[in-house]
């Protein structure tokens, strides 16, 4: 006979979202069943935003030795010990694991089972030879590395974000399908630790972000030495060896292109992890796009939520931690839990970082009859140009009374620096908030203060000012 457990609340998918939501139930003393069948802590920790920034980072000291000229040092090219770099971004993985953790878990008091959830009605779900019965379920599956429809993929060896962070050896030549935020950073990072690398990608690059500054940041990457093809298409693939692969490009009317490389990373977009999970048996909704949800991010059937990736929306860790906070509300208090989409930040992290929160600017134009587009180039921010990071500019969009509502950032750690803005979107702060914040000087942060006062310049030339200024003067 089948054990059968009846938690408050069982949570399947032990990443970022998942983890949240257990955390925080099991501190109100909710009894929580957290169900994984892979590893604790989910794409992020394991295979995504961790392994990836420590890549990145040991990437940034390898062009800081390159570049050392520009500070009267004698530049040199860096001997990069591959192994000792993978090594360095597993430590990493390794540091931050017990955070997310079995044990760290269960001391909390939640009930941790490892195995694949099942449903097998609207309000059961089984793992192993387990029944649970809980009053709420929250799915928190995440992702997959998608597969694009191109000929003959299954027959050669490609590297997905699940798979390239196992590399022992790096790669001499590296094309990548796709260039998204995780293409473009991959790309940057292994030519920077001595990979040659192409980039294609069908459509347009960073199509999400503002087409101004993701222009800048492709001249930057294409000027580092980046192969960055976009418009193109690509016809089939073709296995070179053991690990070696030729991607066939359509030429119009002329022959194809061939590009040949000794490894092959697919980083075109992401699918819901939702096989197996016996939606159909639980009444739920889905696509090939995720589950359906309304803006609680509840499911058809009233005792599911899903959240995170697998609720079909913006795919970032910090958005799927949000949405675990909202789940927490909504099941323990019966109020709140509504999904405010603009206040969602995204970054990529490239050198220099792209960042944005609220509105683009198309967005702001069609919401808006009138709206300010502030500017500061880091050209003019003493800061950067101490030390020599003086690319990229802050753009802000404000209302006509100067209410924030959308900024982007590109520059050296512009997911920092767009911190003040993410805080001015969520409170719907004025750009008068930021010209009365006193912040020390020289940091690139000055910036958001520059372009903020930047609002008030036209009206230093108004003559009604002017008359306030002289008949202040003649009082003495």
């Amino acid at each position: 006979m089948s054990d059968v457990l009846t938690p408050d609340i069982c949570v399947i998918g032990a990443g970022s979202a998942g983890l949240t939501v257990a955390a925080a139930a099991a501190a109100f003393g909710v009894s929580v069943v957290l169900v994984e069948k892979d590893k604790m802590g989910g794409d992020c920790l394991n295979t995504g935003c961790v392994p990836s920034k420590a890549l990145i980072a040991a990437a940034r000291r390898a062009e800081l030795i390159r570049e050392a000229d520009r500070f009267g040092i004698k530049p040199l090219e860096p001997q990069v010990n591959f192994p000792a770099v993978m090594q360095h971004v597993h430590s990493v993985i390794d540091a931050i694991a017990p955070n997310d953790s079995v044990e760290r878990f269960t001391g909390l008091g939640v009930t941790v089972l490892a195995g694949t959830a099942r449903f097998t009605d609207r309000r059961t779900i089984t793992v192993g030879e387990k029944l649970i019965r809980a009053r709420r379920f929250v799915i928190a599956t995440g992702t997959r590395p998608a597969k694009p429809p191109i000929p003959n993929l299954e027959s050669v060896p490609y590297l997905t974000n699940e798979t390239i962070f196992e590399l022992k050896r790096r790669p001499n030549r590296l094309i990548i399908i796709g260039a998204g935020p995780i293409g473009l950073e991959m790309a940057q990072a292994f030519h920077r630790l001595g990979s040659e690398v192409t980039v294609l990608e069908a459509m347009k690059p960073l199509a999400k972000d503002d087409p101004e500054l993701a222009a800048l940041l492709l001249e930057r990457l294409r000027a580092e030495g980046i192969d960055i093809r976009e418009g193109v298409r690509v016809v089939r693939v073709v296995r070179r060896g053991r690990t070696g692969v030729r991607v066939v490009l359509d030429n119009d009317d002329d022959e194809p292109l061939q590009l040949d490389g000794t490894h092959l990373l697919i980083a075109a977009g992401r699918s819901p992890a939702i096989a197996d999970l016996g939606l159909k048996e639980a009444g739920i909704a889905f696509d090939a796009s995720g589950i359906k949800v309304n803006s609680k991010l509840r499911t058809r059937n009233r005792r599911v939520y899903a959240i995170g990736d697998v609720a079909g929306g913006p795919q970032f860790t910090h958005w799927a931690g949000y949405h675990g906070g909202l789940v927490v509300r909504s099941i323990l208090f019966r109020f709140g839990g509504r999904v405010s989409p603009h206040l969602l930040p995204w970054v990529t992290y490239t050198d220099p970082e792209l960042a944005h929160v609220g509105l683009t600017e198309e967005q702001a134009f069609k919401r808006y009859k009138n709206v300010q587009v502030l500017r500061w180039p880091f050209a003019e921010n003493d800061r950067a140009q101490a030390e020599r990071e003086t690319e990229g500019l802050v753009k802000v969009l404000t209302t006509k009374s100067g209410k924030i509502i959308g900024a982007d950032v590109l520059a050296r750690d512009a997911g920092e620096l767009i911190a003040p803005y993410a805080m001015a979107v969520a409170e719907g702060l004025s750009v008068k908030s930021l010209i009365k914040t006193v912040l020390p000087y020289p940091t690139r942060s000055e910036a958001a203060r520059r372009a903020a006062i930047a609002f008030y310049a036209p009206k230093l030339d108004s003559p009604w000012v002017r008359r306030v200024i002289g008949f202040m003067r003649k009082l003495g």
